[in-house]
């Protein structure tokens, strides 16, 4: 392995004792190796330090951090970008499975499409011992040669954990990364798509768990997210519903006038946006569906496809 690595995987972390050692050893047992594994610890009140320190000392490739505070999950995420040294970033989940050849797949994908700017897999869903009981389709229209064709996809459809995919660093610098208002978990997957087309590996690599204390299920209300995004984000006086809201809204509207987009492009895209908060102002939605569309159940071995399953460090 070089000394700078290929590839930096940014692994945000908080209270994450349950899983997090079986998902970090889920990344050490990659066949691709040429990366480093960048734990940032926000600020966690069980055990989780303790395991992930003790991996450190294990493993070259971690690099292990602690916050001072919470920070809230989107400064956390954002501080995994700011360590990595690689050209090609991942953003891993503490409670997630990945396929051993997940990352090499992925890698060769980017390099045989130049194009590509973030390349994943299909997801199939996991309970807490890491059974599937769910496999994903994947409906988005994400590797369309067109921006305005990709763009108008990730407004009206839903499916796929593009933001667990592999990106071209130097492209997801030119975002505005994460951020705390509602549904910012969309917008950067669709300025990402502004910049390029995306590669889903055809196959079951990713393996996302389903627990009562995901973040999504244990916060609920749209002041509730966006306060775990960032903390600040609880004062309702600073930022009422209409703000976090609004500036959904507007996290549109500016990367398609910042985004790499001919004229003609541009103007597409502003159509489509258009008619898209136009169809949600009508239904009182803002968005699409966004429970997975479940496919006929494959057979997915994940203790074949994963390593260390079942991993308790102690």
């Amino acid at each position: 392995m070089s000394t700078v690595p290929r590839l930096s995987v940014g692994l945000p972390v908080y209270n994450g004792s349950s899983y997090v050692a079986e998902s970090i050893e889920a990344l050490l047992g990659q066949t691709f190796e040429d990366f480093e594994l960048i734990i940032s610890d926000n600020a966690s009140t069980d055990d989780t330090g303790d395991v992930c320190r003790r991996y450190e000392k294990m493993d070259s490739r971690i690099r292990y951090f602690r916050q001072p505070r919470n920070v809230g999950l989107a400064p956390n995420h954002n501080f995994c970008v700011e360590q990595a040294r690689g050209e090609l970033f991942k953003w891993a989940a503490g409670d997630d499975l990945y396929a051993r050849d997940l990352l090499e797949r992925c890698v060769a994908a980017l390099d045989e499409n130049p194009q590509v700017v973030l390349a994943h897999s299909w997801t199939a869903m996991v309970d807490g011992d890491g059974k599937v009981f769910q496999a994903n389709a994947y409906p988005l229209a994400t590797s369309a040669p067109r921006a305005p064709d990709r763009f108008r996809s990730l407004l009206n459809d839903s499916g796929g954990d593009d933001d667990g995919g592999i990106m071209r660093k130097e492209v997801l610098l030119r975002t505005a990364m994460k951020e705390s208002y509602h549904h910012a978990d969309r917008t950067i997957i669709a300025e990402l798509a502004l910049h390029g087309p995306f590669y889903q590996v055809p196959d079951w690599l990713y393996f996302r768990r389903d627990h009562p204390d995901r973040a999504e299920r244990a916060h609920p209300s749209v002041r509730a997210r966006c306060a775990n995004m960032d903390p600040r984000r609880a004062n309702r006086w600073r930022n009422p519903a209409p703000r976090l809201i609004g500036e959904y809204i507007w996290a549109y509207l500016r990367m398609i006038r910042r985004a790499p987009l001919t004229p003609a492009e541009r103007r597409e895209c502003y159509r489509y946006l258009a008619q898209w908060m136009t169809r949600r102002a009508r239904s009182h939605e803002l968005v699409a569906a966004t429970s997975p569309v479940a496919l006929e159940q494959p057979v997915i071995d994940v203790d074949a496809m994963v390593a260390g399953r079942g991993a308790r460090l102690t």
